[in-house]
């Protein structure tokens, strides 16, 4: 009532007025504005004295608290979304691989090494047209096994073929994928494939690997070649023994993010080379969401091809024939308004958290997922590889204990460390490769990544994934929760949004995507359970149940150790606003139709500084990355 009273709903919250602060919150907001106060008389103070005053206040006060974290927020807006019927399609068939006409030895290997008994709908719908030798343009949702779609009718063509292939004939296929984790994954699935025609060779060719071993191995010779198109451009210019006179296949996967990446030129000069050495071949080119630029590829390098779409086919079974008619309208009409296919198992939720709030909230997230619910494995989405290094190092040191030396009582707490993994594109390859290799294999962790991790990557067992910095583009989001739900398994996908940024749910619905709330408090509850973010006071009483008001004080003691750890040092404030800093430039990079919902002048710099552990908004921001001072700032952490 009280509440209720102080802010009335029809007028604009006043400013300090949003939620009045509790007893128990008085006095630490007395102080939180006390320290506001003397920072801003602080600001004309040179810098040097400024920092001295931070460190001789930390030593008098080791627990500062900290400017509330739950005053001044803007209101959470209400979602107000029509429920849409999501598209769907049927990922399995009851059809066994047996049914078509395939080498018995690569049905037995399709059984006994990859374990699939039954294909999925669009194996089914491609395998017969490759088969045939006719080309094809294949759309189907993320996880429905489009790299045994393509790699079937492969392996099928090549042990057939009359006079036996040698290895010396170079590449008789190649294969063009987005990012080097997917050419190994796929360079994998191959490998198993081939396993009883060990006289066919696969190999990949990526960036960040030695030239020389691979210019050597393409001179001894490769069958099947899967590149990264960067690469094989390279050696296209550089490597005298590379040819495709034989070559009679080439497959083009994820071919929208090949686009994405900026590959255009490159998969022309590939082409080129191709047409050069040898006309006729068998074209395929498989997405998960069709762009006009895959349109555009799809006109110079595929020949009268089959468009084998699934979502569609799953519609037109639910449909009468009048309404078919309608659908059949031209591609580039339904480019405009696409409608993604989800997988069926998958929950989608959406959570409108404050900027100040935001990293309090991941934590709390992350600790209630990883932490007690135990088997739960996730990904989390950031916008850059600054963010994506920053948070690693921060939660790492924060939530798995590795920041005070723990009392003992606490220690079954930090016995289960949450295990914490990253993964960017300004990473070494070797550490990339390895990143990726123990994420597989591991029951349970955190990946920390940017978009590299979005595309084609079958992370088996991955629970829930989370975008805590929203994409750019509705085809963006199904790739990213795409690496949920594979093949008929069950998954969950987070969206983390600012209340300015609520219009973002309308446009998923408009793509016939759908999304439920979750809400912040319920989050942040589950810091209860931890007893390191406890406020100690003596002659307190154990309170019962998730008091609001204990979930407040224990949000803002994590959020004191997170501040805490970045003012630590100089390094590590340094990072954070390198983070910070990258964040905002990857906000001003939304595309002009989504403007409107993420716009740089809608953030509140000083909490979104928060979000970064800072304590207040930094003041020299664009100033801040020269080409001198980027060679200092690179605080390596220990390994």
């Amino acid at each position: 009532l009280k509440r209720k009273l102080q802010s009335p709903h029809g007028n604009p919250p006043l400013k300090r007025k949003h939620k009045p602060s509790i007893n128990s919150f008085k006095k630490s907001a007395g102080e939180a504005d006390i320290k506001e106060k003397g920072s801003s008389s602080q600001k004309s103070l040179p810098k040097e004295q400024l920092a001295d005053k931070q460190h001789e206040s930390q030593k008098s006060k080791p627990f500062i608290k900290t400017s509330s974290l739950f005053r001044n927020n803007p209101d959470i807006p209400e979602i107000h979304r029509k429920a849409v019927q999501p598209v769907q399609e049927n990922v399995f068939t009851t059809d066994s691989f047996s049914q078509l006409d395939l080498h018995p030895h690569l049905i037995s290997t399709i059984n006994t090494v990859l374990k699939i008994s039954s294909m999925t709908s669009v194996q089914k719908q491609t395998i017969p047209v490759l088969l045939q030798g006719r080309d094809a343009l294949v759309r189907s949702q993320t996880g429905s096994g489009k790299t045994l779609a393509y790699g079937i009718p492969l392996v099928q063509s090549l042990q057939g073929m009359e006079s036996k292939i040698q290895r010396s004939d170079g590449p008789y296929a190649l294969v063009l994928v987005p990012t080097r984790e997917l050419a190994l994954q796929s360079f994998d699935t191959m490998q198993k494939l081939l396993k009883p025609f060990a006289w066919i060779v696969p190999g990949v060719l990526m960036g960040g690997e030695k030239r020389k071993s691979e210019k050597a191995r393409l001179r001894k010779g490769i069958n099947i070649l899967i590149s990264t198109p960067g690469r094989l451009v390279d050696h296209i210019k550089s490597t005298a023994c590379i040819h495709f006179r034989r070559t009679q296949w080439l497959i083009i996967d994820e071919a929208d993010r090949i686009l994405d990446l900026g590959f255009e030129k490159d998969v022309a000069v590939i082409l080129n080379a191709l047409n050069a050495d040898k006309e006729m071949r068998q074209n395929v080119l498989l997405s998960a969401t069709l762009t006009e630029g895959v349109t555009r590829l799809a006109d110079i390098s595929l020949n009268d091809p089959v468009s084998i779409s699934i979502a569609d086919e799953t519609q037109k079974a639910l449909k009468p024939a009048s309404q078919m008619e309608r659908q059949a309208r031209s591609s580039s009409d339904c480019l405009e308004q696409e409608n993604f296919a989800v997988p069926m198992k998958l929950k989608q939720y959406v959570m409108m958290v404050p900027s100040k709030l935001r990293l309090v909230t991941l934590a709390a997230f992350i600790l209630e997922k990883c932490k007690f619910e135990k088997h739960h494995k996730m990904i989390i989405f950031f916008s850059s590889c600054e963010q994506v290094e920053f948070y690693y190092e921060l939660l790492l040191k924060v939530l798995s204990g590795g920041l005070e030396s723990e009392q003992p009582e606490h220690s079954s707490v930090s016995s289960a460390r949450l295990q914490f993994l990253r993964l960017h594109g300004n990473m070494e390859q070797e550490e990339r490769t390895e990143v990726f290799q123990e994420f597989l294999k591991s029951k349970t962790g955190v990946l920390l990544c940017t978009d590299v991790a979005a595309r084609g990557l079958d992370l088996p067992q991955v629970t829930w994934i989370v975008q805590y910095n929203a994409p750019a583009s509705p085809a963006e989001y199904i790739h990213r929760i795409g690496r949920t739900a594979r093949i008929g398994c069950h998954g969950n996908s987070l969206l983390v949004l600012a209340p300015s940024e609520a219009e973002y749910v309308s446009l998923l619905a408009s793509h016939k995507i759908n999304v439920s709330e979750m809400k912040m408090e319920k989050v942040l509850s589950s810091l209860i359970k931890d007893d390191r973010f406890k406020l100690h006071r003596p002659g307190r009483k154990k309170s019962g149940g998730t008091d609001p008001q204990e979930v407040r004080e224990r949000a803002t003691v994590l959020q004191t150790k997170f501040e805490n750890y970045v003012h630590s040092g100089e390094g590590t404030v340094r990072w954070a606003k390198k983070a910070l800093q990258s964040f905002l430039c990857a906000y001003t990079t939304y595309p002009r139709n989504l403007k409107h919902i993420f716009h740089i002048k809608s953030l509140h710099l000083g909490h979104v500084a928060k979000s970064f552990g800072l304590r207040d908004a930094p003041q020299n921001l664009t100033a801040f990355p020269t080409a001198s001072s980027k060679k200092k700032t690179k605080p390596r952490p220990k390994r």
